[in-house]
């Protein structure tokens, strides 16, 4: 339900238009401001890739370089599952993966042409097995490619996977003291998958690894935000400006009514 006395002000369209032309100086701003930010993350150093990780996909087991597909670049989503976990810490996957996670998947286009006539290719990575991530894209009809990490150290490499048994503990790129300073502090109830994504560099047969962005560094391939942020009512959850106008839903990335995609046509 939305406020109807917290709506915009009803103006001319000369008004409006004054109006639009000051935030649109300060949207130039913004964009001036991201070219920058964007500058400097091509300016990143990268890290050479020396471990020889394995996947499996719709062809059986293949390398990390086979995921570029014979492109330069690889954007990788690090795909959530979810488990039902013992008492004694051992996993079982689930048939369904991550809601906010499928939410992202669910935006990434049905055909990456886009990408690919750009130097660059695009695959979703899980621990889940295999036939797990078939079953559910299959239900999804999602096209992107997706594999299977299981087996493999690629997730805890990445941190996309955080387990202190396993790996140095680092979580949205602090390390365990950081997040303690940060107030954060570590347990083991953060064990688990977090969602991220990861940029790599092919050069000949050597692959580097350029850049990585969790929690809201991804929130742009979530709940379809670009198209909302433009909207009167926004994404309609509760921290948004102005208070308020509109009700919140609970589908912000882990709100309570977020679900799996097709569940919603239900």
């Amino acid at each position: 339900m939305t406020s109807t006395s917290n709506l915009p002000a009803v103006v001319s369209r000369e008004e409006w238009l004054a109006a639009r032309k000051e935030l649109l100086a300060r949207e130039k701003e913004l964009t001036r401001a991201r070219d920058r930010v964007n500058a400097e993350r091509r300016r990143l150093p990268m890290v050479r890739v020396d471990k020889p990780y394995t996947f499996e996909g719709p062809n059986g087991r293949v390398g990390l370089l086979d995921l570029f597909e014979g492109r330069p670049q690889l954007v990788v989503h690090h795909f959530m599952w979810t488990y039902d976990i013992d008492a004694d810490g051992t996993e079982h996957p689930r048939d369904t993966g991550c809601s906010s996670c499928s939410s992202a998947a669910d935006q990434i286009p049905a055909r990456l042409r886009q990408l690919h006539v750009r130097n660059t290719s695009l695959a979703a990575v899980s621990r889940a097995p295999y036939e797990k991530l078939a079953a559910y894209r299959a239900r999804m009809g999602w096209a992107f490619p997706w594999y299977s990490s299981a087996g493999s150290d690629f997730n805890y490499d990445f941190h996309a996977t955080v387990d202190d048994r396993v790996a140095p503990v680092q979580v949205y790129l602090r390390s365990e003291d950081e997040l303690a300073e940060a107030g954060m502090p570590w347990s083991a109830d953060l064990r688990g998958d977090y969602p991220g994504i990861s940029a790599f560099l092919r050069v000949g047969d050597e692959v580097f690894h350029t850049y990585a962005t969790f929690g809201r560094g991804i929130e742009e391939f979530h709940n379809c935000y670009p198209y909302l942020d433009l909207t009167a009512l926004g994404r309609q959850e509760d921290w948004e400006e102005p208070e308020g106008r509109a009700e919140p839903l609970g589908l912000e990335v882990g709100g309570p009514g977020l679900r799996v995609p097709d569940e919603y046509d239900t």
